[in-house]
């Protein structure tokens, strides 16, 4: 049996790199779409500010986007490594759109990307301007064939298991691409990005008008900022809204666990807004819920139920009792590969396969599985609830916190006196870190919730990892974990100095402020610089 500290270890590595990773990816998902923004208008209007905003937040995005493919190349080699039979298991669905990424969409996006930045002098003004347009293209793409590949470890669809080969093998390409879970999980996490973008660039605006300097160019970045960080805000409820439909359909067990929800309730379910979760006794202590409102957003109707957690338990015992048949007669065809019996058997409980192999945690043959095995099995199907129930809540807090931000600061630019507001910039400025929090415990409710599977239902994560030695993985780990800190720090340090600087940084000698000649502007000087 594999060790239980090698697949935490294993665990580990992959959650530290996929976290680090993903402190850059909303950045390049939001800036992006802001470049195309101001570059437009820019072309529109013939006014350089907007082609100096878009160089010099362009200049912030570079720099985020060098460091997030440097962090992301390791993830990808982590599948050989640490997940070599998860890769053999469903290496070829899994890996098809990420082939497809590589080949479409990163291609397009890193391309796009050097003739963004060295492009200014020899493109046209319309011919720049498309690059940008499929730089954006490509980033989403990128994002989008990714989530897919997720999406489908979410809600395996389109594939059936082959006991010829051992393997999940595809049988439907477009029911892997246009699975509700993936398409759901796309529009929310671009639309976090675009939260994410539109932030970085109020906050850091924000800075400058609480320092009364670059005061035309800050301005006109805020009114951007605000007005695409509403947009992107009530996007991010309303497609949550829809993600949560598509766990509530194809991961219940995820749901009940958000919603620290033991038992069954009559239909309309409530929504627990807090609760004092009791796992031990398995129940919550207290708990304050909103009447009917669960129901509604996890079912869409008034009428159909969602299963508690004791519920849920109780349908996956039976469950693995079925794949404890199935794994029995999958190791007679195995040895046989002609026993028309054992096939037949196999056929009738290979949807339960995958509940089966939990067993394989605890026991090489499933067949001398003991109750208590059985039963540990079972518990290993929810994962823990405080860490889920109080990740979501944190989430959507600061989802509605920075949805009023982005409300008040987008009136304020349209009531121009209030801009400069000291409280409203402070707030925007302070709020800074609030996406990259948000999006960080958004993917660790979708991952966590996922256990005990790499493929939801299909491949327990125990069975999926590579055998290594354990003091492997805490060089590697500690490898990885310092070479990130370092990437981390870098890129702190690269925008910090360069926001800092701000536009005097391109060198156009237009602006002129307290970061280059160490002296506050005045208000003539600031409006020079419109």
């Amino acid at each position: 049996m594999i060790s239980e500290q090698l697949v935490d270890l294993s665990r580990l590595q992959f959650a530290v790199t996929a976290l680090y990773h993903f402190l850059f990816v909303p950045l390049t998902l939001g800036m992006v779409w802001l470049l195309v923004i101001m570059e437009s208008v820019y072309v529109m209007t013939g006014n350089v500010v907007w082609k100096d905003m878009t160089r010099f937040w362009g200049k912030l995005f570079g720099i985020n986007f060098a460091l997030g493919v440097t962090t992301g190349i390791t993830m990808e080699f982590q599948f050989g490594t640490n997940w070599a039979y998860y890769s053999h298991y469903v290496g070829d669905i899994f890996g098809a759109p990420l082939a497809i990424e590589g080949m479409m969409a990163f291609f397009l996006e890193s391309t796009m990307i050097g003739l963004f930045f060295f492009g200014w002098d020899r493109l046209s003004r319309t011919q720049h301007v498309m690059v940008t347009v499929l730089m954006a293209i490509g980033a989403n793409l990128s994002a989008l064939w990714i989530l897919i590949a997720n999406g489908w470890m979410q809600n395996p669809v389109g594939a059936e298991f082959n006991y010829q080969t051992m393997r999940m093998e595809m049988v439907n390409f477009w029911a892997v691409v246009f699975n509700p879970d993936a398409q759901a999980k796309f529009v929310h996490t671009v639309s976090a990005g675009y939260v994410t973008g539109a932030m970085f660039v109020l906050a850091i605006s924000s800075w400058y008008l609480l320092k009364k300097r670059d005061i035309e160019f800050a301005k006109r970045s805020f009114r951007v900022a605000a007005a695409f960080g509403l947009a992107s805000a009530l996007s991010v409820i309303v497609l949550g809204d829809e993600s949560g439909y598509t766990v509530g359909e194809s991961q219940q067990t995820k749901m009940a666990a958000i919603e620290a929800m033991w038992e069954t309730k009559p239909a309309p379910a409530g929504l627990t807004m807090v609760a004092g979760i009791n796992e031990a006794a398995q129940k919550n202590d207290w708990e304050i819920e909103i009447p009917w409102l669960m129901g509604l957003i996890g079912t869409r109707s008034v009428s159909k139920q969602i299963p508690g957690i004791h519920d849920i338990k109780a349908k996956n015992r039976e469950r693995i009792l079925r794949g404890m048949v199935a794994v029995g007669a999958l190791e007679a065809l195995r040895a046989k590969r002609d026993d028309a019996s054992a096939r037949q058997v196999f056929e009738q409980h290979k949807a339960d396969l995958g509940f089966g192999l939990l067993l394989k945690k605890y026991v090489v043959d499933v067949q001398q599985a003991t109750p208590e095995m059985i039963a540990r099995a079972v518990n290993d199907t929810v994962p823990r609830v405080t860490p889920m129930f109080w990740s979501f809540r944190i989430m959507v807090g600061l989802a509605f916190a920075m949805l009023a931000l982005f409300a008040l600061a987008f009136w304020s630019t349209i009531k121009s006196a209030n801009m400069q507001k000291p409280w409203l910039l402070k707030w925007a400025l302070w709020m800074l870190p609030a996406p990259w929090i948000a999006c960080e415990l958004g993917w660790f409710v979708a991952e966590y919730g996922r256990q005990p599977w790499t493929i939801y239902g299909v491949l327990p994560t125990h069975l999926s990892v590579s055998t290594l030695s354990v003091n492997s993985l805490y060089g590697s780990l500690a490898g990885f974990v310092g070479f990130y800190t370092v990437l981390l720090v870098l890129e702190m340090f690269l925008m910090v100095k360069y926001a800092r600087l701000g536009p005097a940084s391109l060198g156009s000698g237009r602006y002129h402020n307290e970061a280059v000649h160490h002296a506050r502007p005045t208000p003539a000087q600031g409006e020079h610089d419109a």
